[in-house]
């Protein structure tokens, strides 16, 4: 079985998040969804879950932090193109996100954007060059 990874996020409207993680691109997996949860599936081994607040303070016994006003976690995603990292991140708006929480960064070889959901949680969708990838980045 390959290693996973499955982001736990608190999120304020399940059904709002819900749309929102499709519109970026997850599939939700009905199988590990329910009222409380939901499983949106970014790859085959990256996954989000999302829960409603009382459900994941189930998990813990610290509050849940207010993304809105703290950053938690920085979640980055990577593209094949910088088109790609431009069209999530208009589709993160348009789904009820913010995009551009940040000033866009273009270093060349690399460029990324930064949205937040609509719970504030953090991402930064980016796209390498698949030279630098292999070679590492510029001196």
């Amino acid at each position: 079985m390959p290693k996973m990874i499955f982001v736990n996020l608190p999120v304020a409207d399940l059904a709002a998040s819900e749309r929102f993680y499709e519109a970026i691109g997850c599939v939700k997996n009905p199988q590990f969804s329910n009222e409380v949860a939901a499983c949106m599936v970014w790859s085959e081994t990256i996954y989000f879950m999302i829960l409603t607040h009382g459900f994941f303070s189930t998990f813990t016994p610290r509050k849940i932090a207010d993304a809105e006003a703290a950053t938690e976690v920085l979640v980055c995603l990577s593209f094949d193109s910088r088109a790609d990292v431009d069209a999530v991140t208009e589709a993160a708006a348009q789904a009820g996100g913010e995009a551009d929480v940040r000033p866009p960064q273009d270093m060349g070889f690399m460029y990324s954007r930064a949205f937040a959901d609509p719970d504030g949680h953090m991402f930064e969708p980016m796209w390498m060059d698949p030279a630098t990838v292999e070679s590492g980045p510029p001196a």
